[in-house]
């Protein structure tokens, strides 16, 4: 299990934009984190006010940041790398995610090749499927 200080020591993201806070299991092609969604978020206050509902664009940003922890823990010298959402496809929004909901990210790698890779992601909430991906991203150097 991944803090979110082991969070903070791989990933360059930070508030607002980091939207993972924990990671539960790692393995060399999964990945299965967790984001708690709260009301005091910033898109809060604009997406739907009475009737908050988490933005899906950010949902599927969540989903590419627990896919970026995992491959960028495999890199070396990860201080000097960045990994770029490149595409996405098949993604459906299945339920709507809430203040109050635990999302939880699994995320599984198709294929790497010559730092470019594939993945496919699920988000649910509890065990509700929300969200579904193929992504692509590559690692280029900073």
């Amino acid at each position: 299990m991944k803090d979110i200080q082991d969070i903070l020591e791989v990933m360059p993201h930070r508030y607002p934009i980091l939207l993972i806070d924990r990671v539960l299991e790692m393995g060399d092609r999964s990945i299965r984190a967790i984001k708690n969604v709260t009301f005091n978020e910033p898109h809060f206050l604009g997406h739907f006010p009475g009737h908050p509902v988490m933005p899906g664009v950010l949902l599927v940003e969540a989903m590419a940041q627990a896919a970026g922890f995992l491959l960028l823990s495999q890199v070396e010298d990860r201080e000097n790398k960045l990994i770029y959402f490149t595409g996405i496809d098949n993604c459906r929004f299945r339920r709507p995610v809430v203040p109050g909901d635990q999302v939880v990210f699994d995320l599984e790698v198709k294929s790497v090749r010559r730092g470019f890779a594939k993945l496919h992601g699920r988000a649910t909430v509890d065990g509700e499927l929300a969200c579904e991906a193929d992504m692509m991203s590559a690692m280029m150097e900073q």
